[in-house]
Parts: C-alpha cells; sequence; structure tokens
C-alpha cells in the first residue's frame, strides 16, 4: 500500500461500549483497508482494545450515532469510505463487492440488505420499524429499498458534499434521502445479519424502536432542494435523535 497515498478504504465503525465485539469485528477488516473507531463516549476501555489491535481511534464526544459516523467520516482521507456497526452483527469483509460496485462505477452508494441467520439476531419490533421506515422512504423518494440498514460504500468527496446534518439515529436516512434526491445510483446487496455481542442501544426494545422511528421519520421531511455540486441545502434545524 502507498503510503503518501494513503488506504484504499476507510471503514468507519461507530463505537459505543463495544470492547468485547471489537476484537471479531477488526478481525474481519480486509487487507489493506483501514479501520476507523470513533469512541463516542465508552466506558468500557474500547478505545484501548480498538488501538492495540492496530485501529485508527477517533474520539467523538458529542454523544449520537451520527454524529460518530460523521466524525469517522471527516477523518477518512481514502478515495471509498464504507459503515460498518461495531457490535459483531455485521461482517466487514462483506463490504468486499460493495466497493467494486463503487469503483467499476455501477453505483453510488451500496446498502447492506440484512438477512439474519437466527430468530433473535433481529427482533420483530426492529424488522417492523425497519419496514416502516422503507415504505416511507419509498413514498419520499421513490427508491424500493428492503433495508436501512447501516453497512454501506460509496465515495468520500461526493459524501461530504452531501451536506449530512443529523447527528443521532436519522444520519443513515438522511444520507439516503440525500443521495436520492442528488440523482445517486443506490443499489443494495443481501449480508447475513447476526445476534449482536452485549446489549442493544435502541433496537432491543419496543419503546427504543418506536422512537427511532417517530425520529428518524422528521428526514424524511427534508426540502429536496439540491444545489451545485451535488449536495442538499441544509436544513434549517436538526432532529434530536437517539443514538441507535
Amino acid at each position: 500500500m502507498d503510503l503518501h497515498r494513503g488506504p484504499g478504504v476507510d471503514v468507519v465503525l461507530p463505537c459505543l461500549d463495544e470492547a468485547e465485539a471489537l476484537p471479531w469485528v477488526l478481525a474481519r477488516i480486509p487487507p489493506g483497508w483501514r479501520a476507523i473507531v470513533v469512541d463516542n463516549g465508552s466506558t468500557d476501555g474500547s478505545a484501548d482494545v480498538a488501538r492495540a489491535l492496530g485501529a485508527y481511534v477517533v474520539h467523538e464526544e458529542r454523544r449520537g450515532f451520527g454524529a460518530a459516523c460523521h466524525a469517522g467520516l471527516l477523518a477518512a482521507t481514502a478515495e471509498v469510505v464504507c459503515f460498518c456497526d461495531c457490535d459483531a452483527t455485521l461482517d466487514p469483509g462483506r463490504l468486499v463487492p460493495f466497493v467494486e460496485e463503487v469503483r467499476a462505477g455501477g453505483a453510488d452508494l451500496v446498502l447492506g440488505r440484512r438477512r439474519p441467520l437466527s430468530r433473535g439476531a433481529w427482533p420483530v419490533h426492529a424488522r417492523a420499524g425497519n419496514l416502516a421506515l422503507s415504505l416511507l422512504l419509498r413514498r419520499r423518494t421513490g427508491l424500493r429499498l428492503h433495508d436501512l440498514g447501516p453497512l454501506r460504500a460509496a465515495r468520500r468527496e461526493p459524501l461530504l458534499a452531501l451536506g449530512l446534518t443529523d447527528r443521532r439515529s436519522g444520519y443513515p436516512l438522511q444520507m439516503v434521502v440525500r443521495a436520492a434526491d442528488a440523482g445517486w445510483r443506490i443499489t443494495e446487496r443481501d449480508v447475513p445479519y447476526l445476534a449482536r455481542t452485549g446489549a442493544s442501544k435502541v433496537t432491543g426494545t419496543w419503546r427504543g424502536t418506536w422512537q427511532a422511528v417517530r425520529d428518524m421519520s422528521g428526514v424524511l421531511r427534508e426540502g429536496a432542494s439540491v444545489r451545485a455540486g451535488g449536495g442538499l441545502s441544509r436544513p434549517r434545524g436538526e432532529a434530536a435523535h437517539r443514538y441507535r
């Protein structure tokens, strides 16, 4: 790898108390790629574990899934940036064909459609919430996506040009909405979904899932004014979203 050019791919891993899952996740980062672990206030030594395993660690003091994701995006230097949860539900090695599709020009944004390998991997209420958001997204953008999962890949500079502002749970959805409004080609690929390591931050409960769905729905009401350069106009304010 040319150290002056940096890694070919950066993988952003938002992290809140995932010390137990990190060894499994980081061991599956493809060779030559860089793992960017964004510590979002962990108290279990996650940052130290990640650093010891060779990851590049970024600290984001502002709590929120979107805050962590965006801090990782800003820290990235690679041409292509991927996102993956840090709880061992998703194998970052599955991102290889995502990156190949982006580089080949087949898509501007590739999303992972989660396929649970066990009944407990994706609780029914979490699936119901995801379905509701997918239907709302279809109504808002015309995209016929089945999942709004966290495993995804796109080029870094166009991602930055989207001007993403949500810093809580709505960040992944806002990325898709603004990409669609900007005319991006968006595809999805099936990926195995495993039972997570540790306790879920939100989607482990009906209440948490409903709160996330309600909050993310605000993202779908954004204006769709596309500005020059492929991004969108900044919304008037940021919705209060919870950490996933």
